[in-house]
This record gives structure tokens, sequence and C-alpha cells, in this order.
């Protein structure tokens, strides 16, 4: 009773630090800039990850595991490369006043997804793209980025190791097929909701016009599909590729 009440106590604190950060992120970027909307972000995004702990600790049944700290290094690696691949290894497609771009950043986003599971992989990429978003041009699609890479993450670590059990011993075939079909059914989720979501998030939320915002989501979808097709070849290669040796040094996690 002690536990859940402590994890009730945690959620609501992580929800009311969500819908704070919230309100200045919509008040700040109206008002004092990107700088100040950047912080509030970073306030509504830890608001959003103690709520997540804290549900998951009222739904869990029974004695929660502690975390590995491998697992934490491990998470912390992926954002640091997610953050890399968005940020320096990338193309910027400048349209009118706005951009997109080319980058790798879903590369990594899907490979922690494939090592360490949806939630941590969802959450590395998440967390890694979201600086991005904050310390470049494109801080006021960081709400966006949290939310679809997460999204990501949890959808190849679902396909990948809930159905394909991929941590577990696989002739070379079966891995190499789960490993694309995983990656393919994240990134089919982010062709689509990408260019949508973008819309009616700049349409709706930051005003943009609704012509410019269409104009935007078609020219997104686009670098969109790029950015799938590079995701799924090269998360797939160097999967393949470190999935051996984590295996033989007991650093690929168990699922």
């Amino acid at each position: 009773m002690m536990k859940k009440s402590g994890s009730i106590i945690e959620a609501a604190a992580g929800a009311v630090i969500f819908v704070i950060g919230l309100v200045l992120c919509f008040h700040n970027y109206v008002q004092k800039g990107n700088t100040a909307y950047a912080v509030s972000l970073l306030v509504a995004i830890a608001g959003v990850i103690v709520l997540i702990a804290g549900i998951c600790n009222i739904v869990s049944k029974g004695e929660r595991k502690p975390v590995d700290t491998k697992v934490l290094a491990q998470a912390a690696l992926c954002a640091a490369l997610c953050y890399v691949g968005a940020t320096f290894i990338k193309i910027d497609v400048p349209v009118g006043t706005e951009k997109t771009m080319f980058h790798f950043g879903n590369v990594f986003c899907v490979l922690a997804a494939l090592l360490i599971g949806g939630a941590w992989g969802g959450l590395a990429g998440a967390v890694g793209m979201t600086i991005s978003d904050l310390t470049t041009a494109y801080v006021t699609s960081a709400p966006k980025t949290f939310i679809l890479k997460l999204c990501i993450g949890l959808i190849v670590g679902f396909v990948a190791h809930k159905l394909f059990h991929l941590s577990k011993d696989h002739s070379a075939k079966y891995v190499t097929v789960a490993t694309i079909v995983s990656s393919v059914c994240g990134m089919a989720f982010n062709i689509v909701a990408d260019p949508v979501v973008g819309y009616f998030y700049k349409s709706y939320l930051l005003g943009v016009p609704q012509d410019l915002a269409k104009a935007l989501a078609k020219i997104g979808a686009i670098t969109t599909s790029v950015n799938a097709v590079i995701a799924v070849i090269v998360a797939t290669i160097i999967y393949l590729a470190l999935r051996p040796v984590m295996k033989k040094t007991g650093m690929l996690r168990e699922l």
C-alpha cells in the first residue's frame, strides 16, 4: 500500500510538472522567444518522464526489478547517438521561412529499440532528438519530435521483441527478416504520422497559415520517406553487425 501511494504521488507530481511546463511552453513561445521556450519544454518533458514512471509503478505487479546500470548506460549512449545523427549528420532543406532535413537521427532511434527494447529505445530517441531540436533551428518542432520518436521506439521494440523475440537465439535469416520487418513497421508509422501531425501542429498550435502548412507537410512527407529508407537500411546493417559481438560479450539485453 505504501509503495502504491508513493507511485500515485509520483504520477500526480509528473502530471503537475508536465502541465506547468506545457503552459509555460505556449506562453514563452509567444512572449519570450526560443530560449525560454526550450527551457519550458524541458520541464514538460521531465514531467512526462516522471508521470510515465509513476504510472508504470502503479500498474506493475509484484516486486519491481531494479534497472540495470548497463541498460541506463546503453540508453544514454543511444540518446547521444540520436542527438549526433540529427544535429550533425544531416542536410537542411529550406522551405520558405521553415526548414526540413535529411538526417540520421531515426537510424539510431530504430537501433536503440532493437538493442535495448521499445521503452528505453523510444525514450533514448525522443530525448536525444528533442535536445537536437532545442539546440538548433528546429526548436518549435521539439514537442512533435518527442512524441513521434517515442512512438517509433515503442513500435519497433514491440514488433522486434514481443512478436519476433529478437533477443533470443534464432537463425541468421530469421534475425535479418525480423530486424527488417520491425524497422519497417516503425518507419511506416513515421511516414504517415510525421506529415499529418506536423500539419495540425503547425496549423493549429503554431498558427502557420494552412496553405503553407499543407505545403510543408507534402515536402516533409518526401524527406520523411527518404529518412525512413535510410533508417531501415543503416539500422539493420549496424544491428546485424553488433548483435553477435554484444551477445558474445553479454552486452545484448535479453527481452
